[in-house]
């Protein structure tokens, strides 16, 4: 009696247990960086800075020479990549094979973004989302996205949001993406086929995946990584690959 009693009081602990060891996650799938989810900065058509910049990660630049990869070495912790020995001296690694797999993982990728289908949101705000709390999904606009106040993501540490962006992601200056509840920046993806402007004295979260330019105006901060098909431009500011 007393065993089977035990038992009773056991069994809805260990499925309680089961349960919250397995906690599904919120949103669509991650999309798959592959090795292009090395770099923090990859670029194909050159990298510009005003000194003194920050970044905590990778870089690289290809197709492009490495001439177009203008950040000193003191400004990046970890390795910078070019496809010849014109880059950053003493510091950039000759590696174009390595390069070229990661732009390519990074096209990849993008177009893994941009073809998903099962919208949760359509033209949330009519493309203005400053000001809005936003929980794990796929959004979509078929114009630009503007961020002119606060904005914040919230969601779990496996949640995942993917934004798909038709035209030019635009943020203000001084505002912030923030995130909520436990949300990691390498959950979230925003797939622009236009340009994006990250205005000066602002703050960033999550993993761009531009088709072209992406602009990072003066201070701005950034947890994530930018991977450019164009240009990368920065002027003073600090980059840091997300967490995993």
């Amino acid at each position: 009696m007393l065993k089977k009693n035990l038992n009773k009081l056991l069994l809805p602990l260990v499925i309680g247990g089961l349960f919250a060891g397995n906690a599904m996650a919120a949103g669509p799938t991650a999309v798959n960086l592959k090795s292009a989810g090395s770099f923090t900065i990859l670029s194909q058509t050159g990298i510009t800075d005003v000194y003194r910049s920050a970044i905590v990660g990778d870089v690289g630049t290809s197709p492009i020479t490495g001439a177009a990869l203008l950040l000193n070495c003191n400004e990046v912790t970890g390795a910078i990549y070019t496809v010849d020995t014109a880059g950053p001296a003493p510091c950039a690694i000759n590696s174009a094979s390595y390069l070229e797999l990661a732009v390519g993982d990074m096209g990849f990728a993008y177009d893994d973004a941009a073809g998903r289908v099962s919208v949760d949101f359509n033209e949330l705000g009519a493309g203005e989302i400053g000001g809005l709390t936003m929980v794990p999904g796929l959004y979509k606009w078929s114009s630009d996205l503007n961020i002119s106040k606060n904005v914040t993501l919230s969601g779990g540490p496996n949640d995942v949001w993917i934004m798909q962006v038709a035209g030019n992601l635009n943020q203000a200056n001084a505002m912030n993406v923030t995130l909520a509840g436990g949300a990691l920046a390498k959950n979230i993806f925003w797939q622009v086929a236009g340009s994006v402007t990250l205005g000066t004295n602002s703050h960033f979260e999550g993993i761009v995946l531009s088709k072209t330019m992406i602009a990072v105006n003066t201070g701005t901060s950034i947890n994530g990584r930018l991977l450019a098909q164009t240009a990368v431009t920065l002027q003073q500011n600090a980059i840091t690959q997300p967490a995993e």
